[in-house]
Order: C-alpha cells, then structure tokens, then sequence
C-alpha cells in the first residue's frame, strides 16, 4: 500500500487507473493539472508520483524538476506518448525514476509501481513483521502468532503504513494525511476510532499493545 499522487488530465485514463490503484489497496490523489499538482506537493507527503507528461499550464517533467530541486524524493513514473529515446532521455533527466509508454496495461503499471517501491529500504519485501504480527502485502493477509486476523480496509491501510515505520511516532494529523487520502471527508476522529478498532484486534487483553499511545505525541507501533 502506498500513497500516491496520479498528476493525468485524460479523466477517462485516469478514472481507469484510480479505480485500479485503490482495488490493489493504494490511497491514490488525482489532480488533472500541473499548478495543483505543485500545490499537493507544498502540502502533502506521497509514496509515488505518476506524472502525465503534457499537462495544462506545467509539463509533468517540470513538476518532477520542480518537486526534485525542493528535495522530494519520492519514486516519480512518467507517462506519456512520446516513445522516441530523446524524450525518454530528457524525462528521466529531469529526476524520473521510470518512463511508461501510453497506451499501456494497467498490470505492467502494477509492475512498476512494485518496482519502485522495492527501491526504498523500508519499503523492501512482500511480508511486513513486527514482534508477532505477520503481514502479507501480497494477499492482504495479516497473522498474528500464525493465526489469521481480519481487517477492515482501512484498518489494512493503518497497520500496513505503521509496519513500514515500527518505533516512530504519529500524530493523529500525521496519519491523517499519510494514511486518508486527502479528498475524503475524514477526521481526526476517523484516525481514533481506526487505531481503536485495530488496537482490539491486534492486542489480548492482558498484555500491552504492541500499538501504544504515547501521550501528548500521538502513536507507535513497538517492534520491541
């Protein structure tokens, strides 16, 4: 699962593509143009960037060039339906990670994606484990002690982001932003009742969650 900004201002591709990502478990952001996509990257965090080349107003290699001069450093997918090899040059020159051919089909766009996050550290592998919890992020599956837990969608999302990041700490606003996406109508509500709902079912009753509360801060999930 990742966070994903999709910068595409063809709506029937990009509805497509939305519609893939979130069946694969992805919290994906769409915006059709290039200042509101400068505009997410001042004020969100991303996991990836699919950036459509020829976008109104900025190009989608400009905002690449724009968002890796301000530091960004997330994975960056170009799409587009220039195929000569000067295009492709001046696309990964601008700080493009990968470069995708329009048309394409939408499981090579999988593949991708699962190649650039394999690239990240914490991002590296297919099952997730903290202390005795198990997740599978191939099958969604999550096991604790070998025994199987269900899990609501986002509850999945929750753990899922909290695994990739064992021992840090999370305001409620944090993961608001880094788990929601942004167009939903969530709250800091929304994050206390999924962090309870989670906490139940990862944790007995009798011992101390592995989720923990660090108060005044927000939460950690304890690998130790």
């Amino acid at each position: 699962m990742a966070k994903i900004l999709l910068v595409e201002d063809d709506r029937h591709l990009a509805s497509d593509v939305v519609d893939w990502l979130q069946f694969e478990k992805h919290i994906v952001d769409h915006v059709d143009d290039g200042n509101e996509a400068d505009q997410r990257l001042k004020f969100y965090q991303y996991e990836l960037l699919i950036l459509d080349w020829e976008l109104p107003a900025v190009s989608g290699v400009e905002i690449c060039r724009r968002y890796r001069a301000a530091g960004g450093n997330a994975p960056v997918l170009i799409l587009t339906g220039k195929a000569e090899i000067k295009d492709k040059e001046q696309g990964l020159d601008s700080g493009a990670d990968d470069y995708l051919t329009k048309p394409f089909h939408l499981k090579e766009l999988s593949a991708r994606i699962r190649a650039l996050l394999r690239r990240p550290a914490a991002m590296t592998g297919t099952v997730l484990k903290v202390r005795n919890l198990s997740l599978d992020t191939n099958t969604k599956v999550l096991s604790k002690d070998g025994k199987e837990i269900q899990l609501s969608p986002k509850e999945y999302a929750l753990l899922d982001f909290l695994m990739r990041h064992p021992d840090e700490v999370f305001s409620q606003e944090d993961l608001l932003e880094r788990v929601w996406s942004s167009e939903s109508d969530a709250s800091i509500f929304s994050v206390y009742t999924a962090v309870k709902t989670l906490r139940k079912k990862i944790s007995d009753p009798d011992e101390k969650s592995v989720l923990a509360t660090v108060h005044g801060l927000g939460y950690r999930l304890e690998s130790k």
